[in-house]
C-alpha cells in the first residue's frame, strides 16, 4: 500500500483556526489524517472507504497508516496534517495524553467502522463553508426616477411591506426577477433625510452606482445573516468511541 510521505515535525506547534484545512487551490476543505488499525486488512478496507466517501465538503487523504498500537510517531505526523489520528480496534501508547493535550491532536477510537466513516462524515460536513442566509425586512414600489446631483440615482418610492433603512442592502426585482443589488445610500421623505421608512410612506431611495430600476419595479431591503457554527477542529484529547 503506497503512502504519502512526509518529514514529522518535531517541535511544538501552534494552533491555527479551521481556515488551515481548507485547500487554497480549489477552496474544498482538506481532512488530512493518520490511521492505526488492528490488522492490514483493517488498514487497506478503511483507506478504501475513506476514499470513495466521495463528500462534496472535503477531501480526505491518509497521509500516513499502519498497524498496531498509536505511538508518538503518528501524533508526530498527524502534526503535518489535520493533527486527527484514528485508531482501529487498537489503543494508545501509555503517558501520551499529555503531548496530545499540549499539541492539539485529536486521537478518536473505533471499534465499529461504520461509526468510524460516520464520524468522518460529519467532520466534513462541519468543514463546509457557511452559507449566508438572507432575511428580507422590507418592500417598496418605484412609482418615480430622478437623477441625483452626486451623479447616482433616485428612486421615488412607496412602501408597501415592512420598513426600509440606510445601509441595508436592497436589490432591485422587475417581472423577470433581480437586476440590481447594492446598499441604500440614504433616504428622504419630503427633502428631509430619515433613517427609515416604514408602510404607507412615500420615501426617495439613494442608490449607489447604475441601477436598472424603473416605474413599477420593487425594491427589497434585506439583511444578510451568517448561521453561527463552531467549526470543527482537533480537541486536544483522546476519544474512546464505542458501539453506542
Amino acid at each position: 500500500m503506497s503512502e504519502k510521505k512526509r518529514s514529522p515535525k518535531t517541535s511544538k506547534e501552534t494552533r491555527h483556526g479551521p481556515s488551515e484545512f481548507v485547500d487554497r487551490s480549489e477552496g474544498k476543505a482538506k481532512i488530512e489524517l493518520v490511521l492505526k488499525c488492528d490488522t492490514m486488512g483493517s488498514v487497506e478496507a478503511i483507506s478504501a472507504l475513506l476514499a470513495n466517501l466521495k463528500l462534496p465538503e472535503a477531501e480526505v487523504q491518509v497521509i500516513q497508516s499502519g498497524v498496531g498500537n498509536i505511538v508518538k510517531q503518528d501524533l508526530l505526523m498527524a502534526l503535518t496534517g489535520s493533527r486527527l489520528v484514528i485508531g482501529f480496534n487498537i489503543g494508545v501508547t501509555p503517558k501520551l495524553e499529555q503531548w496530545v493535550k499540549e499539541h492539539g491532536v485529536e486521537v478518536r477510537l473505533y471499534d465499529v467502522i461504520y461509526r468510524l466513516a460516520e464520524d468522518v462524515k460529519a467532520i466534513a460536513k462541519n468543514l463546509a463553508p457557511i452559507e449566508t442566509e438572507e432575511r428580507v425586512i422590507g418592500k417598496c414600489e418605484v412609482i418615480a426616477t430622478f437623477k441625483s446631483k452626486k451623479g447616482g440615482v433616485i428612486l421615488g418610492c412607496e412602501v408597501v411591506n415592512g420598513a426600509v433603512q440606510v445601509g441595508k442592502h436592497f436589490r432591485v426585482v422587475t417581472a423577470m426577477g433581480p437586476v440590481h443589488s447594492a446598499r441604500i445610500e440614504s433616504l428622504q421623505i419630503e427633502n428631509q433625510p430619515v433613517k427609515e421608512a416604514r408602510v404607507g410612506q412615500q420615501v426617495g431611495v439613494q442608490v449607489s452606482g447604475a441601477t436598472l430600476g424603473k416605474v413599477g419595479d420593487f425594491i427589497e431591503c434585506y439583511d444578510e445573516i451568517t448561521p453561527k457554527r463552531v467549526r470543527w477542529s482537533p480537541k486536544g484529547s483522546i476519544i474512546h468511541t464505542g458501539h453506542s
